[in-house]
């Protein structure tokens, strides 16, 4: 696989035949710094680190510089000033990666109906059908990447082929700024000399074990057999392995494809076991997560508590439950639940929480005795009130007691996906009569 630091940029002559490279990976390069440096373009060539100002932020992005000493996205900051002490520490701004990824998506919108958005920065594009209309593959991204340059002054590298996994594999070749298309006929030639690390779904543990037998490119797992393959790392995994490096992935571009989870995270400027504080943060997680569910237009069935103590060791518990919701009152009744249920334990160093299972919101139907009704009512009238005066404004009166600073703000406010553009809040739903 390429370097993070674009090192081994790989990109394709401009007469390469792309007809059968109909899928494009497009990913927008270093975004969350490239958005915070476009206020800043004077230091763009210097290291530039967004994280919060705190102690114990993590890097939330690293510019391509800043990358070339090591510094990359989920350490914290404290090591990547050790890496780079000369790094350029800017704030974080998610209102402005939100704005700017709905442009982008809107700019791959108009080239193609086939659109899976993988996240704020990403997306899939099944360019079958432009050929009469922009021309060649290769031709649309050309397209895509300049348009997205000329009217929002970022850049995005782009990978065509024919398939899913390579086509994102490709899009890494090329960064930054870059396009690589892989023809079919070339797909094997691709794949083969990189490493077994670059499948999908091969980390650590996996890559040891393939290692150990000697599996140390993708040409090589394509020239195993199955069978053995199975045995080191599992049936589904082996088969799934075995098919991805002979070019097989039968995977099309879905654009009702939704995000998997929205959740919030924070990490605390000091450890804590406080309960009341750490129920406090859960509240106030609960609350912004159900937010950010109603905005979207989704529901969310899987409630899942993250908790990082001090020596770093971390656990998620979960629970499903019966009905699907997008009520910060009831996703809090279950994490607090999650959370007593685990009993005492030592001083919290990271608390989240996410919501799994997502389902369009307009799909959920409410019983003749709703019993969350009146919290469904609060809440919509909290949307009304925010959505013209400003979030913030009211919240439960719990939340208004003063707390320990929480600290990395970058994580409270962590993006997992933004895979559709928001809905328009909507007023307060009437109760709906069931399903026949």
């Amino acid at each position: 696989m390429s370097k993070q630091d674009g090192s081994n940029r790989q990109v394709s002559a401009t007469s390469v035949d792309s007809s059968t490279a109909t899928i494009l990976h497009v990913d927008l390069d270093a975004f969350f710094a490239s958005v915070e440096l476009l206020d800043r373009p004077e230091i763009a060539h210097l290291p530039v680190v967004v994280a919060g100002r705190s102690a114990r932020s993590v890097v939330t992005a690293a510019n391509y510089p800043a990358r070339k000493f090591g510094v990359r996205s989920a350490i914290p900051l404290s090591q990547a000033l050790r890496l780079c002490p000369r790094a350029i520490v800017l704030e974080p701004h998610f209102e402005k990666y939100r704005h700017y990824s709905n442009r982008v998506m809107e700019i791959f919108d108009d080239v193609t109906p086939f659109v899976e958005r993988l996240g704020i920065d990403e997306a899939f594009l099944d360019v079958s059908g432009a050929g009469g209309v922009i021309g060649s593959p290769a031709e649309v991204g050309a397209l895509v990447r300049r348009r997205v340059q000329e009217e929002t002054r970022l850049t995005c590298s782009v990978g065509a082929a024919s398939t899913k996994f390579v086509a994102k594999l490709a899009s890494g070749r090329a960064k930054p700024d870059g396009m690589l298309v892989v023809p079919a006929a070339e797909t094997l030639a691709f794949l083969h000399p990189l490493p077994v690390s670059a499948l999908w779904g091969v980390g650590a543990t996996t890559e040891e074990a393939l290692t150990r037998r000697g599996l140390r490119t993708i040409g090589d797992i394509a020239h195993s057999e199955l069978a053995a393959l199975q045995r080191a790392v599992g049936d589904a995994s082996g088969r799934k392995l075995h098919d991805l490096a002979n070019g097989i992935d039968p995977r099309s571009v879905d654009p009702r494809a939704v995000e998997k989870s929205v959740g919030h995270e924070v990490t605390f400027e000091v450890d804590t076991a406080d309960p009341e504080l750490l129920r406090r943060e859960l509240l106030r997680q609960s609350n912004a997560v159900a937010v950010r569910l109603r905005t979207a237009g989704w529901v969310g069935r899987t409630v899942v508590l993250k908790l990082r103590y001090a020596d770093f060791s971390t656990i998620t518990r979960s629970r499903t439950l019966a009905e699907s919701t997008d009520l910060g009152r009831r996703i809090y009744e279950e994490v607090r639940s999650i959370h007593e249920a685990l009993g005492s334990h030592g001083a919290v160093r990271l608390i989240g929480v996410r919501v799994e299972q997502l389902s369009p919101g307009e799909d959920q139907q409410f019983g003749l005795w709703d019993e969350d009704e009146g919290w469904r009512e609060a809440e919509d009238a909290m949307d009304a009130v925010s959505a013209r005066f400003g979030r913030g404004l009211l919240r439960p009166a719990s939340l208004l007691k003063a707390s320990a600073p929480r600290g990395d703000p970058q994580s409270a406010h962590r993006i997992d996906y933004e895979p559709v553009p928001p809905k328009e809040l909507k007023p307060p739903r009437e109760l709906r009569p069931p399903k026949d």
